[in-house]
C-alpha cells in the first residue's frame, strides 16, 4: 500500500531566520531615536541637526539599494544578507564609542557610522522579497510578506523598552554595543541556517512539490549561485531593465505608495520617542515603554493584513482586489492620527496612535506585491528599486518633521504631514497601480 508523505514544514522555519533578522534590522534602525533625547543633549544638538542625523541612514540605503540588489541577483541571497548582518551590526556598534569624542568630531562620526549602517542594510528588504518568492507560494506569499514586514513593529514592542533602560541605566552608548553584539551573532545564525528550497537539508520532496505547484520560484537562488545570474546580465543590460521597471505604470505605482506608507514607518522609527518625550513630557523610560504600545497594534495589524490578503485569494477574489482592499482600509485607519492634535489626554493619544499603527499594519502588503509582481530575472533589482523609492522617506521625512518643529515648536504640523502621506498612498494604489500580476522583461 502506498502511503503519501506529508509534505515538511522548513519554509515556516525559514521565514522565522527572516522574522528575527529583520526584528535586529529595525532596532538598530530606531536606536538612534531611543538614545536620541539624552543624546542630543550631550552633543548640543538642535532639532534640525538632529533631523540631518536622524536621516543619515536613509541617504545611503536609499544610494545602495540598486548595487545591493544587482549583488542579490547575482551572488544569491545567503551570502549577501550575511555580510549586510555583519557590517550593520558592527557599524552599530561603533556608534557607542562616539561618545568618547566632543563637538564637531564627534557629530561627524556619528553621521559617518549612520552612512554605514545604512548601506550595509540596503540588500536586507530586497533579500526577504527574494528569499520569500522562491520559499512561498502565491496564495501564502501575503501572510510570510506580512510576518517579516510586521517585524519592523516586534522591533519596538521587544527592544524600545529595553532601549529606554538601557539608556536610563547605563547611559546611551550602551545601546548601540547591546544591540550590535546581537546583531553579529544572528549574522552567524543566518550563515548556518539558511538555504535555497532545492538545497535545503530538511525540505523533503512533497514540500518541494507544493512550492513548485503554488508558484514558488524554488530555483531562485540555485540560478544565482550556479552562474545563471551572469547569463542574465548578458541578456539583460542593468540599467535597461531599470528603465522598464520604473516605465511600467503598475511598479511605478506600488514604488511611489510605497514612499507615501514608508513615512509613517519613518516618523515611528525617528521622532516618535521624541513627541512623547518633548510634547507629551514624559520621561525617556517612560516613553519607551510607551513607544511599545502602538508598535503592538502595528504588528497585530501587519498579521492580520496579510491574513485577510491571502484568505481573499483562496476565497476567489483577484490577486488586485485582494492585495488593494487592505492597504486601502488600512491607511484610512493611519489617518486617525491626525486627531492627536486635539487632545490633551495622553492615553486617548497613545489609543489613537495605537489605531494608527495598527491601520499602517495592515496596509502594509508592499513587499507581496512585489513578491507577486517582479520579473523572475530581477527580483533583487525590482525589490532594491522598491525600497530605494520607500526609503526616500527616510530622508525627507525626518529633516521635514525637523524643520516644522524648528518652524512651530509644535508636532501639529508634522501629524498633518503626515497623515497627508498616509492619503497619497491610498492614491498611487486606487488610481496608479491598476491590475497587480507579474512583469515580463522585454528582451
Amino acid at each position: 500500500m502506498n502511503t503519501k508523505i506529508a509534505p515538511t514544514r522548513v519554509r515556516w522555519s525559514i521565514l522565522l531566520i527572516l522574522f528575527l533578522v529583520t526584528t535586529i534590522n529595525y532596532a538598530d534602525r530606531a536606536s538612534i531615536s531611543i538614545a536620541g533625547p539624552e543624546l542630543s543633549k550631550a552633543l548640543g544638538l538642535s532639532t534640525i541637526e538632529m533631523g540631518y542625523i536622524f536621516s543619515a541612514f536613509a541617504w545611503s540605503y536609499v544610494l545602495a539599494q540598486i548595487p545591493g540588489g544587482w549583488l542579490l541577483d547575482r551572488f544569491g541571497s545567503k551570502i549577501v544578507y550575511f555580510f549586510s548582518i555583519f557590517l550593520w551590526s558592527l557599524f552599530t556598534l561603533l556608534m557607542g564609542f562616539v561618545g568618547f569624542f566632543s563637538g564637531a568630531l564627534a557629530i561627524g562620526l556619528l553621521f559617518a557610522l549612520r552612512l554605514l549602517v545604512g548601506a550595509a542594510e540596503a540588500p536586507s528588504f530586497p533579500g526577504n522579497s527574494r528569499i520569500t518568492s522562491s520559499w512561498f507560494p502565491v496564495h501564502e506569499r501575503g501572510l510570510a510578506a506580512a510576518i517579516f514586514n510586521s517585524a519592523q513593529y516586534f522591533a519596538t514592542v521587544l527592544f524600545a523598552p529595553l532601549m529606554g533602560w538601557l539608556v536610563h541605566s547605563w547611559g546611551w552608548q550602551s545601546v548601540f554595543f547591546v544591540m550590535g553584539a546581537l546583531g553579529i551573532v544572528m549574522a552567524v545564525v543566518w550563515l548556518l541556517t539558511i538555504y535555497g528550497p532545492n538545497k535545503h537539508p530538511r525540505i523533503n520532496q512533497a514540500e518541494l512539490d507544493y512550492l513548485q505547484a503554488g508558484g514558488a520560484l524554488v530555483d531562485l537562488e540555485s540560478r544565482s549561485s550556479s552562474g545563471t545570474a551572469k547569463a542574465t546580465e548578458q541578456s539583460f543590460d542593468t540599467l535597461l531593465i531599470v528603465k522598464q521597471l520604473l516605465s511600467n505604470r503598475m511598479l511605478l505605482g506600488v514604488y511611489l505608495g510605497q514612499y507615501c506608507i514608508n513615512t509613517l514607518t519613518y516618523f515611528f522609527l525617528t521622532w516618535f520617542p521624541v513627541y512623547l518625550v518633548t510634547e507629551r513630557h514624559m520621561s525617556i523610560l517612560k516613553a519607551g515603554f510607551v513607544a511599545a504600545i502602538p508598535a503592538i497594534a502595528g504588528f497585530s495589524g501587519g498579521i492580520l493584513g496579510g491574513f485577510i490578503s491571502d484568505r481573499m485569494i483562496k476565497s476567489g477574489y483577484t490577486l488586485s482586489i485582494a492585495r488593494k482592499t487592505p492597504i486601502v482600509i488600512g491607511l484610512c485607519m493611519a489617518m486617525s492620527m491626525i486627531f492627536c492634535n486635539y487632545i490633551s489626554s495622553d492615553t486617548l493619544v497613545v489609543a489613537l496612535m495605537s489605531l494608527a499603527f495598527f491601520g499602517k499594519g495592515i496596509g502594509a502588503l508592499g513587499w507581496a506585491v512585489v513578491a507577486d509582481t517582479s520579473p523572475k530575472e530581477a527580483g533583487g533589482l525590482s525589490g532594491a528599486l522598491f525600497n530605494t523609492f520607500g526609503n526616500l522617506a527616510g530622508i525627507t521625512t525626518p529633516i521635514v518633521i525637523g524643520y516644522i518643529l524648528h518652524a512651530t515648536g509644535s508636532f501639529a504640523g508634522a501629524l498633518l504631514f503626515v497623515a497627508g502621506n498616509a492619503c497619497a498612498a491610498i492614491a498611487c494604489y486606487v488610481l496608479l497601480v491598476g491590475e497587480i500580476r507579474r512583469v515580463q522583461l522585454r528582451t
